[in-house]
């Protein structure tokens, strides 16, 4: 049987082992929830909003623990972590109102009796969860598939296989009834024998190239649901905005929060052609000096920790060293972080003007930087991309902004706030090879569940005054 380890990125300490799923034990986790799956739909609603309140309690007392294994198995700062703790518990309350809100249920008096719209659940859904934010994004799925009436089985990153088990005893703390949710551990093997089973949906975090795989191999099976939240090449623009040790702020938390292991991270940095645009730029590499990476459990605490791994930060300085070699200047950019593991890496700023580098994100604290002439070019860099998830502008008129709004294409926009900024009462996702038009968050409501309109009539009446074109009866 294989061995799963979970590594604390930061350190090289073993934080989890414990054995990979096996072909038999993924297709036994997919039959009970299968079997699971009548009674836990046709339960009243207010049994499952009890028992995701129950789960809502249990992530309450073990919040510490949580938080501090997250950080051990992602390398991520305890502030940062301890947020997404509360995230996860506000899931439940944003679900509930957002399920009534887009699929409950509505009546309307008819002439004949009633038209009703009710929403179903699907069935089984399969649920990977990433590695960046390993609880709060796939809580995102699973909550509200299960106050839907989904049942769930749940794979959690490689890279974090103790928090999904945490997450797993919290639902065992509810009291769920058995087969409700089910964990399955391991890599992509695991994750592609799961998607083998008869599910009946799939709701993924990633990156855009696992995104196009998975639509590719249910293409002939449009039965599944698919619901995929992926990457983005996000861009921000700065334009007439005069402070720029403000914007700096602004463009150091949507590149490098999170050393930049954020979906929604801005990778792309537009700005104006001339001295306003040095200005910025100049400002925020004064600013990336400041920034401080270290361990998780560093005091005072850090800015960011490291990526996941030490492989992840080689593939993405070699990533980086692409786009230098193939002629970006680089501004800013002092290499790994000295005395400490392989995994950190500095943030990096460098210049792409005129250079043609990859559409693709570096999932790193690296920005790029472009200068346009107008605008209108600034907005049409932003848009030179596959993907869309998040924008941002960065702008002191408001004009620009309600030409910006209009005219970029992206799930996620922001003015004057960081591109990472969401709220879990708004939809989130993106357009392109950033998803597939399901966004989650508030929105994660409606591919949970399907809609059933229906017409209904409290007897049988005969409807032949309804009828046009009907003979005489017999004599």
């Amino acid at each position: 049987m294989t061995q799963l380890t979970s590594t604390d990125p930061a350190t090289g300490d073993t934080v989890w082992e414990g054995p990979e799923s096996t072909p038999a034990g993924i297709a036994a986790a997919v039959d009970r929830a299968r079997a699971a799956f009548p009674d836990w739909a046709d339960r009243p609603r207010q049994d499952r909003i009890d028992a995701l309140k129950r789960y809502q309690a249990a992530l309450k007392a073990r919040a510490p623990q949580i938080a501090e294994t997250i950080s051990r198995e992602t390398g991520k700062a305890l502030w940062e972590t301890t947020a997404e703790l509360a995230a996860m518990q506000g899931k439940v309350d944003i679900s509930i109102r957002a399920y009534d809100e887009r699929t409950g249920e509505r009546e309307t008096a008819t002439g004949f009796g009633r038209a009703v719209l009710r929403h179903r659940p699907h069935g089984v859904a399969a649920v990977l969860g990433p590695f960046n934010f390993p609880g709060h994004l796939p809580n995102g799925h699973i909550v509200p598939a299960l106050l839907a009436g989904d049942t769930v089985v749940f794979k959690p990153s490689e890279e974090a296989p103790m928090t999904g088990q945490l997450m797993a005893d919290c639902f065992a703390e509810a009291d769920l009834p058995e087969g409700v949710v089910n964990l399955v551990q391991g890599g992509r093997d695991v994750g592609a024998a799961l998607l083998d089973q008869p599910i009946a949906a799939l709701m993924f975090t990633g990156s855009g190239a696992a995104g196009a795989h998975f639509r590719r191999k249910f293409a002939d099976d449009p039965h599944v649901i698919l619901a995929l939240e992926l990457g983005g090449n996000n861009p921000l623009v700065v334009w007439d905005a005069a402070d720029a040790e403000a914007v700096a702020g602004i463009v150091a938390m949507s590149a490098f929060v999170t050393t930049g292991q954020r979906c929604s991270c801005a990778r792309r940095l537009v700005v104006e052609a001339g001295p306003k645009g040095d200005a910025v730029v100049e400002a925020v590499a004064a600013l990336m000096a400041r920034l401080t990476y270290a361990p998780w459990n560093s005091s005072p605490e850090p800015f960011g920790g490291p990526l996941i791994s030490a492989r992840a930060a080689a593939q993405a300085r070699q990533a980086l060293q692409a786009r230098i070699d193939a002629g970006a200047r680089v501004i800013r950019y002092t290499g790994p972080v000295e005395g400490l593991s392989d995994a950190f890496v500095h943030p990096a700023l460098i210049d792409v003007t005129g250079v043609d580098v990859p559409d693709e994100e570096i999932f790193a604290p690296f920005l790029s930087v472009t200068r346009a002439p107008t605008f209108d070019a600034a907005i049409e860099a932003a848009n030179a991309t596959r993907y869309g998830l998040s924008a941002g502008l960065v702008s002191d008129d408001p004009a620009n902004w309600e030409r910006f709004v209009r005219r970029i294409r992206a799930g996620v926009v922001n003015f004057n706030r960081p591109t990472t900024g969401a709220a879990g009462d708004m939809p989130f996702g993106g357009l392109g090879a950033s998803g597939n038009h399901r966004p989650s968050a508030y929105y994660a409501a409606d591919y949970c569940a399907y809609p059933v309109a229906s017409f209904e009539a409290g007897e049988v009446r005969n409807i032949e005054a309804e009828m046009k074109g009907l003979a005489p009866p017999l004599t």
